[in-house]
């Protein structure tokens, strides 16, 4: 039944996005990262000061891939989930752009169909100003270096987030999953961007949860704190092409929220990851264990989070890097825990139009687990536990258009110092997974 629904709506999108072109001949909207391959290696959406407004534009794009999958895993304990290779479920993103006004973009995401959620949910919306409606120079000089989102959004918390898979768009990533620790969340709140002459710095503040909340916090023995404060990030950075053949990126970006009622920064994707059931129990199911092969460190109350990233561009050799280093807790704990990750990888693309590309990846996650079990003690000592997940990834990939990908990867991660009595000790996975994919 649930296949079927997906077809139905893969269709509706079809014929939805061919209506419109038959109807407006699909004009522009501004402003805008492309859904396709010329969106590769785009980060924060383009500015442009020129394109002169006649009239409101409507804009539909869409993600879709497909995913087969032959991974195995293995722990010393047993009772995983039992896998053959097969092919996975399929995921569907809408995307829905609207020319407003001039230099004002509106946009809404929906994700149709995915891993965690097989119906339809809505991912977010925003709305985007690069020019204001305001007379005088003073007005056009300072939208001619700015850009001011408001929305319930994908915040700009580090760079890594403009180079992961997002449900059906995965046409970004170079690679089929994200990275083990996966900061990235959708959050309510409004962000500031200026950039000149290669330079850039952004200051955002949001509610600092996925969602609308307006319950009240509960206090707990560990916490009697129930202020609900804001999340406040910032980033800045260099980007620039320096000439036709290179192009670097530096960027370093902060992000806090010292009482929050559900901080999900690394916890908020509502799609699931691209290893379907690796690391899973027997028991476990495709949408309530939605994340595998990741590692949330659970700081849902306090968090505090620096990553810093690197991108240069050789003619057709990218290098990406990325460190991060992490701290917060729960409400059930008193005290701060750590996480730090560290990943980078290289991508070469070769042939006409760069449409061919090998690469590798290398992530690695150290951190503290919180309240593990100390064994054969009464009353139970709890500690946190230093544990370290590693991941090497080879990948291939094939554009057949600029909207159509096949791409493959192969894969083995490691889980480190676990606990004996965790079932992830002495864990590993490996093999393979393929995606064919269309994006527009």
């Amino acid at each position: 039944m649930k296949t079927n629904s997906t077809i139905l709506k893969v269709a509706a999108v079809a014929l939805l996005f061919t209506s419109t072109l038959s109807i407006k001949a699909q004009a522009q909207v501004t402003n805008l990262r492309p859904y396709d391959k010329s969106g590769i290696n785009v980060f924060e959406a383009p500015k442009d000061s020129t394109t002169i407004f006649d009239k409101l534009k409507v804009q539909f794009g869409a993600g879709f891939t497909q995913s087969f999958q032959g991974l195995k895993h293995e722990n010393t304990a047993g009772g995983l989930y039992k896998m053959t290779p097969g092919f996975n479920t399929a995921n569907a993103n809408l995307f829905m752009d609207v020319q407003l006004a001039d230099g004002i973009r509106l946009n809404l995401t929906s994700y149709l169909s995915s891993r965690h959620h097989n119906e339809t949910w809505v991912k977010g919306g925003y709305i985007q100003f690069d020019k204001l409606p305001f007379r005088g120079k003073l007005w056009e000089d300072i939208m001619s270096v700015t850009t001011i989102k408001i929305g319930h959004m994908e915040i700009n918390y580090g760079d890594q987030h403009f180079r992961r898979s997002d449900g059906g768009q995965t046409i970004y990533n170079p690679f089929i999953e994200n990275y083990i620790m996966d900061g990235f969340t959708t959050e309510i709140g409004g962000e500031v961007l200026v950039r000149k002459n290669g330079l850039f710095g952004m200051l955002g503040v949001s509610n600092g949860m996925i969602k609308g909340n307006i319950d009240s916090l509960i206090a707990t023995t560990q916490d009697a704190n129930v202020h609900k404060s804001p999340a406040i990030y910032a980033k800045g950075g260099f980007d620039k092409q320096l000439n036709t053949d290179v192009r670097v990126r530096f960027a370093g970006s902060f992000y806090s929220n010292n009482s929050s009622g559900g901080q999900t920064l690394y916890g908020g994707d509502r799609t699931g990851s691209n290893y379907f059931m690796v690391m899973e129990k027997i028991g476990a199911t495709t949408a309530a264990n939605a994340f595998s092969g990741r590692f949330n460190p659970g700081f849902s109350k306090k968090v505090s989070a620096l990553q810093l990233n690197a991108f240069v561009k050789l003619k057709g050799l990218e290098l990406f890097g990325t460190y991060e280093n992490a701290k917060g807790r729960s409400k059930t704990e008193t005290n701060v825990r750590g996480a730090e990750q560290i990943a980078i990888d290289g991508v070469y693309r070769f042939g006409v139009e760069e449409n061919f590309f090998i690469g590798a990846k290398y992530n690695v996650v150290t951190a503290e687990l919180a309240n593990v079990a100390a064994v054969g003690t009464t009353p139970a000592i709890t500690y946190a536990s230093d544990v370290k997940i590693d991941r090497v990834a080879f990948t291939a990939g094939w554009f057949l258009t600029k909207n159509i990908l096949l791409k493959g990867e192969y894969v083995t991660q490691k889980y480190k110092d676990f606990p004996t009595a965790d079932f992830r000790n002495a864990g590993k996975f490996k093999g393979y997974v393929i995606q064919a994919l269309v994006g527009f």
